[in-house]
């Protein structure tokens, strides 16, 4: 049986960033978004490690962990903390509330699944390892030709490594923007086998974007993909399809999802 990592998270980038990492390396993950939802997945189902935030809406992570070092059943459990809060003090106020360890965050998706294995013990390790094809042109791309670059639009950074992690596993080179005028540039620059696209940003919406490719004659072509957690009605979708987007995606969407669609889009 896979092991089992318990994340709580109430932030649903981040928790999909989380759960595809350790998934790819052969973790089974459980998820909750609050800390009462977390705490209650703890005592149902006994992970074999808790990852868990620490600011969240109803009870915190240091309530979490304490609930968890308090219960029998539940206190050989390691609990880590995963948090953005990484203030001076603040690892030995973590450790002091009953936390076996603390990462911080943004994390890094080159490095988590392996901060993560040094709080399991050996047997609990995954032996998994992702497929060394993942780091390779798809098998589709005609032998000689570069990979697949895949353009990738957002100004959240965990939305960013998060496309940077499962693209790649598709073998894609992935270039990211922060924003349209910087997805232009970069656009114009390596004319990428595909964009993925926020829609509301802080500068210029997704739709500006689009526009801006669709009447460029080297770029109207490019496949072009909207993922969404707040233009996620039919109406917004409507317009993006109607704008020449290949798909409009809503999220919170599942890793595998997400790749079954991209496929279909090439």
């Amino acid at each position: 049986m896979a092991t089992r990592i318990l994340v709580i998270e109430d932030n649903p980038a981040n928790l999909e960033l989380m759960r595809f990492l350790l998934t790819a390396h052969g973790y089974a993950v459980l998820a909750a978004r609050d800390g009462e939802e977390g705490s209650e997945v703890a005592r149902r189902e006994l992970p074999d490690l808790i990852l868990c935030d620490l600011q969240m809406p109803g009870i915190d992570g240091y309530e979490v962990a304490k609930r968890v070092k308090g219960t029998p059943a539940l206190r050989h459990i390691p609990i880590v903390a995963v948090t953005a809060y990484a203030m001076v003090g603040d690892r030995d106020k973590v450790l002091s509330m009953g936390f076996d360890g603390y990462l911080a965050k943004p994390i890094a998706p080159e490095t988590f699944v392996q901060q993560v294995e040094t709080f399991l013990k050996p047997e609990f390790k995954s032996r998994y390892q992702p497929p060394a094809a993942a780091a390779t042109s798809p098998p589709s791309k005609p032998p000689g030709l570069k990979s697949r670059t895949a353009l990738v639009v957002d100004d959240l950074q965990a939305h960013l490594d998060l496309a940077v992690s499962l693209l790649g596993h598709m073998g894609f080179q992935v270039v990211t923007a922060k924003g349209m005028r910087q997805g232009l540039e970069q656009a114009r620059k390596v004319l990428p086998d595909l964009i993925l696209s926020d829609v509301f940003m802080a500068e210029g919406s997704g739709y500006d974007f689009i526009r801006a490719i669709k009447t460029d004659p080297q770029l109207r072509s490019i496949p072009f993909i909207f993922l969404t957690s707040t233009a996620s009605n039919e109406k917004d979708r409507a317009k993006g399809l109607a704008l020449g987007a290949a798909k409009y995606l809503f999220r919170p969407i599942e890793p595998q999802t997400l790749l079954d669609e991209i496929k279909a889009c090439l």
